[in-house]
């Protein structure tokens, strides 16, 4: 008689440790790398149209333009504040800064501006023009700190230049 012999099977375990070490270390820098990702959004203001004229012809509105050759900070009744000319290393954003500092200080209660910008004018000027307006830094109790000028930011085209006079058109000479 044969007697019947129970081989045992048993089966065999799943080492995941190796997969485990990965997780460990991915997921942390997964999520530190996550803060690099992050994108900041700016609310812009369109001009609209249907407006009331004598609105806004009452008050006061500050314009930068950007045009090929200067950066011009104007407002709404043709008057020129400052023209800061091309360097050859670009626009002076840091002169920017500055008039738009020294506009600040003698206008403390307002917080919009417009920014006029040709057809041609690159996306890293737009946002360059944009950052120096809206903020700049500053040193308070010994840390620097993004101190606030004019953070309602509106897009317009800005005005074709008339002739070789470089008077610009639809700006009168008040």
């Amino acid at each position: 008689m044969r007697r019947k012999h129970r081989r045992l099977h048993s089966e065999a375990d799943l080492d995941i440790t190796a997969f485990m070490n990965l997780m460990i270390v991915l997921v942390p820098v997964l999520l530190l790398n996550m803060v690099f990702a992050h994108t900041r959004v700016l609310e812009l203001n369109f001009p609209n149209s249907d407006g009331s004229v004598a609105e806004q012809e009452e008050s006061l509105q500050l314009q930068v333009m950007i045009l090929d050759a200067e950066l011009v900070v104007a407002d709404n009744k043709g008057a020129v504040i400052k023209a800061i000319p091309k360097t050859d290393a670009g626009h002076d954003f840091g002169l920017l800064s500055d008039v738009m500092q020294s506009i600040k200080a003698r206008l403390p209660e307002k917080d919009d501006i417009t920014i006029m910008a040709k057809k041609d004018t690159t996306y890293q000027t737009l946002v360059s023009v944009m950052d120096t307006v809206r903020s700049f830094e500053a040193v308070v109790a010994g840390s620097v700190v993004d101190a606030e000028l004019f953070p309602e930011i509106s897009i317009a085209d800005a005005p074709e230049l008339a002739g070789a006079s470089g008077q610009l058109i639809g700006q009168g000479s008040q």
